[in-house]
């Protein structure tokens, strides 16, 4: 009898060291460096349909007030913030579908960095699409950790060759 408690409490503590993580425990590794943060942004976007979301990965790299602007084919700026992002995907089918980072510039100032990166998206992991985005993201350093402040995205297009042209720069 004593050992089945005994076992017991040694498997209700074992799921507590596993399932009981907080978000900083879990995510820490994700908001160590810049580095680590644009990976990050980049894998939460990026699986395979039958993947979860990884929401809450996502909301822990952002800081509270981050705002998300996409810039159309039109030149009109579209605010959308990060919840409303995140329940129109929860809304939709998730779709095989990566982002593969092509080129990252960073320039950083005290705890500010200002990163531009360019991707290519795909819809299965080895195979080029040819669609791809310039995002500009701005992070800050805050509590031993970096924080999404906010990213711009803009697609590339026949009227716009800005992933090109990035991509031939220094």
């Amino acid at each position: 009898m004593n050992k089945i408690i005994l076992t017991s409490i040694s498997i209700i503590f074992a799921c507590n060291l596993v399932f009981g993580q907080t978000n900083k425990e879990k995510y820490a590794e994700d908001v160590k460096s810049v580095d680590a943060i644009i990976k990050a942004y980049y894998d939460v976007a990026s699986g395979s349909s039958s993947d979860p979301w990884e929401f809450e990965r996502d909301t822990y790299m952002h800081s509270k007030n981050a705002h998300i602007i996409f810039i159309h084919e039109n030149g009109k700026a579209e605010f959308v913030a990060l919840e409303v992002l995140q329940n129109e995907l929860r809304l939709s089918e998730r779709k095989d579908f990566y982002e593969k980072e092509l080129k990252r510039k960073v320039s950083q100032f005290g705890n500010i960095v200002q990163v531009w990166s360019a991707y290519e998206i795909r819809y299965e992991p080895e195979t080029t699409t040819g669609v791809r985005g310039l995002v500009s993201i701005q992070l800050h350093y805050e509590n031993g950790r970096w924080w999404i402040d906010g990213w711009t995205n803009e697609m590339e297009s026949d009227k716009n060759s800005l992933v090109s042209d990035f991509l031939k720069k220094q």
